[in-house]
């Protein structure tokens, strides 16, 4: 972890003028541009998913995600805000000891959205996932699309909004089971002094194609919190949830426990 940590931060570093890192950006305003997912800012987040009692047994899954966000400035109205997910997972071998690690499937989603960052701010577009992963067991196999669409409303310390969208798997392994798959974030920040906020965003997932009707639905409930803080003159984001699944198929974790650390990559003033 440490040193994907060091490499990314080089690379990122190495493609933005010193300007953008050493901008000692006000803290609580870095805050809310964290907590908003289309909003004009790079970043790039290290989110690590501890998941408990997982199918029904005393261990864990374990999903690292990596998440850049890149923004694209399209014009002085618009801009096009583009998130990747690349997963690192290591999870229990389910029908013999020992477990799986390798990489998940690649997602890749680009929000449209206002350039002006003020009330009711709103974004969308597609949202597509690649079979990248190393083994069978920790993808679907599928090449998935579909649409997503955010809402957010800033008003004083509260960030509050909801991400949504839904993939159909349009490609693949044609041996692999078809892919029809939802999912809702609901974001609820509220914002304290000297960039410290609560904040609960749990991940709430359907499988519309699970055998079962227990199996459709993981709805977790939780929260945690979170602080900006600087490594050296860099930002970071550094938040920590905890989420208990009240509904989750029979493989599905009964805890989360979620552990984020972002670099920030402020535009100059």
């Amino acid at each position: 972890m440490r040193r994907i940590l060091e490499l990314a931060t080089v690379l990122l570093l190495l493609t933005l003028p010193p300007a953008v890192w050493a901008e000692e950006a006000d803290n609580s305003a870095l805050a809310k541009q964290t907590q908003n997912p289309i909003s004009d800012l790079i970043s790039l987040p290290f989110q690590n998913n501890y998941n408990m009692d997982y199918a029904g047994t005393d261990r864990a899954q374990n999903v690292l995600n990596i998440q850049p966000v890149i923004p694209i400035n399209l014009n002085d109205d618009w801009n096009l805000i583009t998130r990747t997910i690349l997963p690192v997972v290591s999870q229990p071998n389910l029908t013999r000891s020992g477990r799986h690690t390798g990489i998940g499937d690649l997602q890749i989603s680009g929000f449209l959205s206002p350039a002006n960052n003020k009330g009711l701010i709103l974004g969308g577009g597609p949202v597509m996932t690649f079979p990248t992963a190393s083994s069978d067991s920790l993808g679907t196999g599928k090449t998935l699309l579909g649409p997503t669409a955010v809402g957010i409303l800033m008003d004083g310390p509260w960030v509050a909004g909801l991400l949504l969208q839904n993939q159909w798997s349009v490609g693949g392994d044609g041996g692999r089971d078809n892919v029809n798959i939802f999912l809702g974030q609901p974001i609820i920040n509220y914002n304290l002094s000297d960039g410290w906020y609560l904040t609960s965003v749990p991940i709430i997932t359907a499988n519309w194609n699970a055998d079962t009707g227990s199996d459709v639905w993981t709805v977790p409930v939780g929260g945690g919190f979170g602080k900006i803080m600087r490594l050296g003159k860099l930002p970071i984001n550094v938040q920590t949830q905890f989420f208990w699944n009240v509904h989750h198929p029979d493989i599905g974790p009964r805890w989360t426990w979620r552990f984020q650390v972002q670099l920030l990559f402020p535009k100059p003033k």
